[in-house]
């Protein structure tokens, strides 16, 4: 049986592989939205678009960041991962290095259980918006579960984390993202409907 408070999750779809990117854990739908791809690639999300969708899932990985730092303080490689979210919706830096930092926050979180872990595969996954717009909801989630986890004892902790989020969101994409969750919760460990 697995266990949930440590499992990364279930894998809908990957890239490189039955286990996703590098091994990683992804959340990503079987069909992708269309609306979710950049227009380049053939969907109809625009650059401006793209860029808010990662600088929203920054703000949501950073919000749960200090529950990884207060287990690893040493370790920056989640905080260089939301840093770098940022510094790629600012134009600043290029998709692939945001993608790669969102990788080494990922290789932090494997080692580790629950909360940490948890809030450090939110870092990794907002950093890797920059390649896939649709790991926005990688990094919502994964902070869900991280106060969750963090709270196993207040069972609407997830839910005012998901409400902090959704109060974020630019007003371009709100509906989309909701409907991207309503659609896709269910791999999402359902993190946005409880």
């Amino acid at each position: 049986m697995v266990d949930p408070n440590n499992s990364p999750g279930p894998r809908a779809s990957g890239h490189g592989g039955p286990d996703g990117w590098q091994g990683w854990p992804m959340i990503l739908p079987a069909v992708r939205d269309p609306r979710l791809i950049t227009v380049r690639r053939g969907g109809t999300l625009t650059d401006d678009d793209h860029r808010r969708l990662a600088r929203w899932a920054a703000d949501c990985a950073g919000h749960v960041l200090d529950l990884f730092e207060g287990a690893q303080p040493g370790d920056g490689r989640p905080r260089a991962a939301v840093e770098a979210a940022r510094a790629w919706a600012r134009g600043e830096m290029p998709m692939m290095q945001a993608r790669a930092l969102g990788g080494h926050a990922m290789g932090a979180a494997r080692p580790l259980r629950g909360v940490p872990r948890f809030a450090a595969y939110a870092a990794g996954q907002a950093a890797c918006v920059a390649h896939v717009a649709e790991h926005d909801l990688g990094a919502a989630a994964y902070a869900i579960r991280a106060v969750r986890a963090a709270h196993p004892a207040d069972a609407s902790a997830g839910r005012r984390e998901r409400d902090w989020q959704r109060a974020r969101l630019d007003e371009p994409l709100r509906a989309l993202v909701l409907e991207d969750q309503q659609s896709r919760d269910a791999i999402c460990w359902n993190a946005f409907s409880a």
